[in-house]
């Protein structure tokens, strides 16, 4: 069989759960590119990474989606056809952030990394664009973390605040949040929801709303 001609979406189902060595040759000939930038992009939040940091963090990934007879690939579910690639950057992403809280948590104790908040890179939205210092982009990123916090509550608290992340720090587009199989929104949800929530963040951070709500 010539896997090299499966659809992106047939080809992960190809592999969820699959032992055979050549269609996870074609897996990472595919996704290497994808796998890997959003590793080296994620990784830059927490300082420069080495190339072996890089390389090691690639390989973890993809233990990762094989980890449970490939757990992660069986529970994907495509609502466009681009959807795996954004799985796949948040994936990544989720395992190089894991890597560098832990390393911090051993290193330091885990209280700075709870005060150090989620890193992001993209906040424009926020902070109108202006980078200033790294002292000060880490003041504003902890202040938005708190705020998240105190102001998103209810039973979707959890899976707003992954979104709002998913969005301004890992950069997905509203498009593939809603792809995740945990999201289970459509993207004009998503989209409702980083509204509201960026207004809330936005009027806390200004001053005029300090009261708590649901998001």
């Amino acid at each position: 069989m010539r896997y090299s001609s499966l659809s992106p979406d047939d080809l992960v189902k190809q592999c969820a759960g699959s032992r055979n060595p050549a269609i996870w040759q074609e897996f990472i000939r595919r996704f290497q590119p994808v796998i890997a930038t959003a590793v080296l992009r994620t990784a830059r939040h927490w300082g420069e990474p080495s190339r072996q940091t890089v390389d090691d963090l690639v390989q973890e990934t993809y233990l990762k989606l094989c980890d449970e007879d490939s757990r992660l690939l069986r529970s994907f579910e495509s609502r466009h056809p681009d959807a795996i690639f954004g799985f796949l950057k948040v994936v990544a992403g989720n395992v190089v952030h894991d890597h560098f809280k832990s390393a911090m948590a051993e290193k330091r104790g885990g209280g700075l990394v709870d005060a150090l908040g989620d890193p992001n890179s993209q906040a424009e939205m926020i902070s109108k664009g202006d980078d200033g210092n790294a002292i000060e982009r880490r003041i504003l990123l902890r202040q938005i973390d708190d705020a998240l916090g105190r102001l998103v509550s209810g039973e979707d608290q959890e899976r707003n605040r992954l979104i709002f992340w998913l969005y301004y720090r890992d950069g997905l587009s509203a498009k593939a949040i809603a792809s995740l199989p945990s999201i289970g929104l459509s993207t004009k949800g998503v989209e409702s929801i980083l509204h509201r929530m960026t207004g809330m963040i936005r009027s806390h951070i200004e001053g005029t709303g300090s009261a708590t709500q649901s998001a």
